[in-house]
């Protein structure tokens, strides 16, 4: 598209907006619509400014500009989640810190924090990651021109409208505290877009050979499409109305959203980074995958059983008896499958463990598949009724999740843009391995600081939760076992805020890294050099 065709989109766009902040039934709908009209104008301002100036990606074999940008996304939304979850966990601890503004209390902030970290961040990450590892492997530029371009900008207008959306309080009121209809109409039409860029890049690929990454990614795209489409199925009240009604209700509803949000975790945060895994481990240690055709079952098997297993998450509920346990047997299944990805990816090191010792990048993949095989052991042993019903709407909960995003999630992620930031800037290394190490430290002693102790909470809940007396009632208040983990809620902020910390320390890499700097660190070199 012409940069004339370009500003008569933008414009019809900012028209339409406005048009919308007109005539809304709400304030909030008009805040959205004002969002909008701001993001057309600075589109419009930026594509005149731009029009006379040749882009970077012009004669490029790969459309890597996007990668770029997706890079920087990805660590800005990762701070702004992590900061959001630390103030949260603050909160948790000193209840005094819910102040009486409405938007920065925790009901309004927890949903904030988890779709920063999960959609803005690991959204982002898997955005750029898939864009890069897709041309690599099929030797072909993205498809469809600047449509990439699109999904990225139109990816960062749908996390600007959810996060003001759920400071405003405008969700539909699920267990994941959905952005409202028209929010979720914007990512559909975004998605499809991401979907017919991979598709298209795969279709025109120049190697007959499908690598098994881009298995893992399309999975994940297609999965999430299907399950979000499905989850928020609604009416609106209005088409200038922030309101809708969802059509599902009770027990159906609750499924329906266990089936959302189980396989949000395993589609969204398992398989698209395990795709990651399955590039940058090989590539990082310079090895070729141990076993291919094991990649190929763990996917298979992976997929399969996943999608059955969300029922778990609904032990002890109005859902029917069968459905509870026909989820806890696959999801005690899937532990199988998942280790058989640890085990592919910890044996690509065969012949190169030394540099476990010299590669901190190396290091913190090998840290992210070792909380991959713990969380996928962990999962499969929660869901088993009789662990489940002392886990349960416990602590013990958060920090199986926190142990898995923030440790394979989170490291992973980490790991990719370590290797991907000299290579896209055009650098020869990175501005300091230093760095890296200690990100690796502050953030691997943030993960176990923060899971271990909510496993002592969560544990200490679900006893004291079902401690009866000799006459038949509850031993302990509700108010007591809350007073009883005060201790661990404090010590959970303070692991999140030294992976906060850690973050920071890697933005300020990458930043020097993209500057062009490098550190002289010829004598830790020295000291990592491999023995003889």
């Amino acid at each position: 598209m012409d940069v004339l065709g370009k500003l008569a989109l933008y414009a019809l766009a900012l028209l339409a907006a406005l048009l919308a902040a007109a005539k809304a039934h709400d304030g909030l709908f008009a805040a959205h619509a004002w969002v909008v009209a701001l993001a057309c104008l600075v589109a419009i301002v930026v594509t005149v400014r731009n029009s006379d100036k040749p882009s970077a990606d012009d004669g490029a074999k790969y459309l890597d500009g996007v990668v770029r940008y997706g890079t920087i996304a990805t660590l800005f939304w990762g701070i702004a989640g992590f900061l959001v979850g630390v103030i949260i966990a603050l909160q948790l601890a000193y209840p005094i810190l819910n102040f009486d503004w409405p938007w920065t209390n925790f009901g309004r902030l927890r949903p904030l924090h988890t779709s920063a970290v999960v959609f803005a961040f690991g959204g982002n990450a898997l955005l750029c990651t898939s864009f890069y590892v897709v041309q690599r492997t099929c030797q072909a530029r993205l498809a469809l021109g600047n449509t990439a371009w699109f999904v990225f900008w139109g990816y960062q207008l749908f996390i600007v409208l959810a996060a003001t959306g759920y400071l405003m309080g405008i969700t539909q009121s699920k267990e994941y505290a959905e952005p409202e209809w028209y929010v979720d109409l914007w990512l559909t039409i975004v998605w499809v877009a991401y979907l017919l860029v991979f598709m298209g890049t795969l279709f025109k690929r120049k190697e007959p050979h499908i690598y098994v990454a881009n298995w893992f990614y399309l999975a994940f795209i297609v999965t999430v499409a299907m399950l979000h489409i499905v989850n928020n199925l609604s009416v609106p009240v209005s088409i200038f109305g922030s309101k809708s009604y969802s059509l599902f209700a009770g027990v159906q509803d609750a499924l329906t959203q266990w089936w959302y949000g189980h396989n949000a975790v395993g589609f969204f945060l398992t398989a698209g980074f395990l795709g990651m895994m399955y590039y940058f481990m090989p590539k990082q240690a310079g090895r070729p995958v141990y076993s291919y055709r094991l990649s190929i079952l763990h996917f298979w098997s992976l997929i399969f059983l996943y999608i059955w297993a969300g029922p778990h998450h609904l032990h002890y509920t109005a859902l029917p008896d069968w459905a509870q346990t026909l989820g806890m047997v696959f999801s005690i299944m899937l532990w199988m499958p998942s280790w058989g990805g640890m085990i592919n990816g910890l044996m690509t090191l065969s012949g190169a463990w030394d540099k476990l010792r010299t590669d901190p990048v190396i290091r913190m993949m090998v840290l992210a598949l070792a909380f991959y095989g713990m969380s996928t052991f962990e999962g499969p042993m929660m869901s088993i009724k009789a662990v489940n019903s002392l886990s349960h709407y416990t602590d013990w909960t958060i920090g199986h999740v926190h142990s898995g995003a923030l440790g394979w999630v989170g490291m992973i992620s980490f790991a990719a843009i370590y290797y991907l930031a000299p290579k896209l800037w055009n650098r020869d290394r990175l501005y300091s391995l230093r760095l890296i190490n200690w990100h690796f430290w502050l953030a691997t002693l943030g993960i176990v600081i923060y899971a271990a102790v909510l496993w002592v909470a969560g544990i200490t809940q679900g006893l004291m939760w079902r401690e009866y007396d000799a006459n038949g009632f509850l031993v302990y208040s509700f108010a007591e076992s809350v007073q009883a983990v005060h201790w661990a809620y404090v010590a959970r902020a303070f692991g999140g805020f030294l992976y906060l910390a850690g973050a920071l320390v890697m933005a300020w890499n990458i930043y020097q890294t993209i500057r062009g700097k490098t550190r002289d660190e010829a004598a830790m070199d020295i000291l990592a050099a491999p023995a003889e």
